[in-house]
Formats: C-alpha cells, sequence, structure tokens
C-alpha cells in the first residue's frame, strides 16, 4: 500500500484523545448484543463487540473530547509526507480517502452526505451509545455519527486472531465502520430487529458493510484528496489478501470456533469467514453500492 507524499491531509473529522484520560468507566455501548458471551479470557475482550456496527443509543453522553496534543498525535498529519515522522499518519489517509469517496458517491446518487469523525482513543472513551473501553475494538455509534477506533485493536488483531496484519488490513477495518455510517445515512441501522442466527439482521448489517468496505476498495487509488491529488497511489495483491485475511479472520464461525472450541450458527452475529471475504469482494469486484444489497439476498 503506498500513499501519496504530495497529499495534503485534512484532519479535521479526526479526533485524537489518546492520553487524554477520554471518559467512560467500564460499560459498552448501551443495547448491544456481545459475541461469544459467557466465554473468558482475553479473547473474548476484544471480540465482544468486534467490529460491531448499528449500536442502538444507550444514553450515554457525548461530552467533548480533550484533544491530545502531544507531538505524535494525528492532528499533526497536515501533509503525505508527516507520514515520516509519524507512523500513525495512516490513519488520516485511510480516513481521508474513505470519507472523501462517500462525500462524492452518495451525492452522485442523490443522497446528502453527512461528514462522520473518527475519533481515536486509549482506554476509555464517552460516546453517544454511552461509556466503552478499548476491549469493544473499533465501533460506530449511530447517534452522535462517530467511528471509535483504539489503534492498539490492530495488534490483537494478528496476536489474538491469526490475522496476517497490515497497513490494508487496517484499511479495511476503517472502511467497514464508515460502511455501518452510510447505512445510518439511510436508515438501515433502524431495519435492525433481529440479533443473532445465520441469516438474522444483525449478520446481513455486517456483511452489507463489509461490501460497502470493498466498493471503497475498487475506488481507493483515484480517490482525491484536499489538493486533488491522490491519498492512496497502489494497492498490490498482497495488500488485497492482507484485507481479505482480516475480514476473513473475525467470522463469527472463526471467533467461536476459537474461544469456544465449536461452531454454533444460531449465535452468529456478524456472518462466517467465508460470508465476509464474499461480501467484501462483491464490493471491491463491482465497485457498485448495488451490489451490497444483502437484504434481499437469498444466499448469503
Amino acid at each position: 500500500m503506498k500513499f501519496n507524499p504530495d497529499a495534503d491531509l485534512d484532519t479535521s473529522g479526526v479526533e485524537d484523545t489518546r492520553g487524554s484520560g477520554g471518559g467512560g468507566r467500564g460499560g459498552l455501548p448501551g443495547g448491544v448484543i456481545p459475541v461469544g458471551g459467557g466465554i473468558g479470557g482475553i479473547i473474548l475482550l476484544v471480540v465482544i463487540l468486534l467490529l460491531n456496527g448499528g449500536l442502538p443509543g444507550g444514553g450515554g453522553s457525548d461530552e467533548p473530547a480533550a484533544q491530545n496534543t502531544a507531538a505524535g498525535n494525528l492532528g499533526s498529519c497536515k501533509k503525505g509526507t508527516d507520514l515520516q515522522s509519524n507512523s500513525n499518519c495512516r490513519f488520516v489517509f485511510y480516513q481521508n480517502s474513505i470519507q472523501s469517496f462517500w462525500a462524492s458517491e452518495l451525492p452522485r446518487r442523490g443522497k446528502k452526505y453527512t461528514p462522520a469523525a473518527m475519533r481515536v482513543f486509549d482506554g476509555s472513551v464517552n460516546t453517544g451509545c454511552g461509556p466503552a473501553t478499548s476491549a469493544v475494538g473499533p465501533f460506530y455509534c449511530p447517534p452522535d455519527k462517530r467511528v471509535y477506533l483504539d489503534i492498539g485493536f490492530f495488534q490483537t488483531l494478528q496476536t489474538d486472531l491469526g490475522a496476517r496484519g497490515g497497513e490494508f488490513a487496517e484499511a479495511y477495518v476503517v472502511a467497514h465502520e464508515y460502511g455501518h455510517h452510510i447505512q445510518n445515512l439511510y436508515g438501515i441501522l433502524d431495519r435492525i430487529k433481529t440479533r443473532n442466527g445465520p441469516t438474522s439482521d444483525s449478520v446481513r448489517s455486517e456483511l452489507q458493510a463489509d461490501c460497502l468496505a470493498g466498493v471503497w476498495t475498487n475506488h481507493a487509488t483515484t480517490v482525491p484528496g484536499k489538493n486533488g491529488k491522490p491519498l492512496i497511489t497502489d494497492l498490490t495483491q498482497d495488500d488485497i489478501a492482507r484485507g481479505l485475511d482480516a475480514a476473513a479472520s473475525v467470522g463469527d464461525d472463526r471467533i467461536q470456533q476459537k474461544t469456544q472450541g465449536q461452531v454454533t450458527p444460531e449465535s452468529f452475529s456478524h456472518g462466517t469467514a467465508a460470508q465476509r471475504m464474499k461480501w467484501f469482494k462483491a464490493g471491491m469486484d463491482s465497485g457498485d453500492m448495488n451490489s451490497c444489497d444483502t437484504w434481499s439476498a437469498r444466499t448469503l
């Protein structure tokens, strides 16, 4: 994955609160159904809400975030060349590219796009869905229209869930969460009534978010930054393979086999490894949102 050193980065939608104390003690975004409930150990802490979107409001407060002012914070990522001194600037590249794509794509389809900030935190955070800790993994909160991300999650994705990792695996996760934002803008998240089972609304929602991440992937190397120059200049086959691998590693069957020692389809909430790869690839191959109708699909 290659980033354009000549790109201008926009940090107006990136909130870096790492080291600021965050807020929110314990708890989870309200109304969220945990994955793999009842299983102890560190993996449960990671997968309990792994890549979970469509969170109903939990009555929490969305307090103003204290910005991290340290030299390595994401707010200092103004130019593509800043990546040389701060490798975490890659997350600003991801966010800028994904949001820029949807900000252009939705109006082309007659739909207004409302920006969604990405809040990077560590430890704990207050959200419009309630207080959350790093244990929940990346998630999207509809009431405050934000993507929440603890960068440390990606190491756990490799060490505990067996993913190969890499930059594009990270980009896939961020794109998946922004896929939930697109669903929110279309009112799709309001359709989630059934939370568990192989054909549940939750599974259909998660697979659609995977597909929408794939749609962005198809266009990723042409999406311009603030100065009109592409943000991402190259995606290799290895990058794509790592994205597909990340999608597979968070499949319900993979997680359940690892945490429970058996697969129980009646408790699925995100889809199997094969399904997650299938729908991510469907969006990537077509580059078209119309290919992401998991709600009408008879076979997921």
